[in-house]
């Protein structure tokens, strides 16, 4: 089992190893964790893990209730927001509870900022079952739900108390969901890591690619745990991905979006002589052999007014990420007459 240490204003580990989930209830005891918990999670996942985990937590006394989402990006709203709340308060939870999060980063979020805002704030724990959620939105803090303008626009930093990373249901995913996850990990080997982007050119084990982005996220939150700075530059590919999830009604998966979107910032870096060819063609090169989509099926004067809402943005100026060299990019921030004329 690998151990991560993020050093925020409420410290927690984040434990990465096979058969998490099953032992989950010692976990939280070990961190004193007790009383009743209210675990999320949705219907894509509820069948596969839900059981394991409730059995989990029984045997070790808590007292356990399940709320269950529709899955996907719809239901990151205030509607179920609501619903989880109300059912959370039906069941007595106090603020000595704990609200736990089974699943993917829609579910992370949603339980997040519901454990952010319910009672004040209760105890939380995030146990994704995804790679995507794994390597990032399950790290950090930062939780959210949807508003018809955008993504993510309404939400709150709020750390978990622990972290618990399970490889074992990656298994299960569908190659698509999968690919997401991918899409995660290859930013963080270009913001700042060209060593891990060598690893992925051949085969890999999860648990080291899992740590490895985990810690770089750490590492970033310790520095700028409120997204002021060096934060933003896990947003790397999101200012066009999110535009492009929103423009879609989110029928485009996040890593997709992603994906496309650090794809077309990069060509225009290229173009623009901001960074060489070679950093594109390893780009093309991974996207390629993860099953990553590259070009947009928008064009980018259709995304504009998307990105105008884009949570980095301030006044008429957005901050992007630019991609310098491999493994290194730098924050740049553009006016709308700029990131325009860089990106058409």
């Amino acid at each position: 089992m690998k151990r991560i240490d993020v050093r925020a204003g409420k410290p927690y580990q984040v434990k990465i190893g096979r058969g998490l989930l099953r032992s989950c209830g010692a976990e939280m005891q070990g961190i004193n964790l007790y009383g009743k918990i209210m675990i999320v999670t949705d219907d894509n996942v509820a069948p596969l893990y839900l059981q394991t985990v409730s059995e989990s937590l029984k045997n070790c006394g808590f007292s356990v209730y399940s709320h269950t989402l529709p899955h996907g990006e719809n239901s990151k709203n205030f509607d179920e927001l609501v619903k989880l709340l109300n059912f959370t308060a039906h069941c007595g939870l106090t603020r000595s509870d704990t609200l736990v999060a089974l699943g993917g980063g829609v579910v992370g979020d949603l339980c997040g900022f519901a454990a952010a805002i319910y009672m004040r704030g209760v105890h939380f724990v995030q146990l994704p079952t995804t790679l995507l959620a794994a390597v990032d939105s399950s790290v950090g803090g930062k939780t959210a739900v949807d508003l018809t303008a955008g993504k993510n626009l309404a939400g709150a930093f709020y750390q978990p108390d622990l972290v618990l990373c399970d490889p074992e249901p990656f298994a299960t995913l569908p190659g698509e969901e999968y690919a997401n996850g991918m899409a995660e990990v290859i930013k963080y080997g270009f913001i700042r890591d060209k060593e891990l982007l060598e690893l992925l050119q051949q085969s890999f084990e999860e648990e080291e690619v899992v740590a490895r982005c985990v810690q770089s996220k750490a590492d970033i939150v310790a520095n700028d745990e409120f997204d002021r700075g060096e934060r933003m530059l896990l947003n790397f590919g999101h200012t066009v991905g999110h535009a492009i999830e929103a423009k879609s009604g989110y029928a485009i998966p996040h890593g997709q979006a992603v994906a496309i979107g650090m794809v077309k910032i990069t060509q225009a870096c290229v173009k623009n002589g901001l960074c060489p060819q070679e950093t594109l063609d390893i780009m093309l090169k991974l996207t390629e052999r993860y099953g990553l989509p590259t070009e947009s099926p928008y064009p980018m004067s259709e995304l504009f007014d998307y990105m105008v809402n884009d949570k980095k943005s301030s006044g008429d100026a957005i901050t992007f990420v630019l991609p310098r060299e491999t493994g290194n990019c730098e924050l740049k921030k553009l006016t709308r007459t700029e990131w325009t004329a860089l990106l058409s």
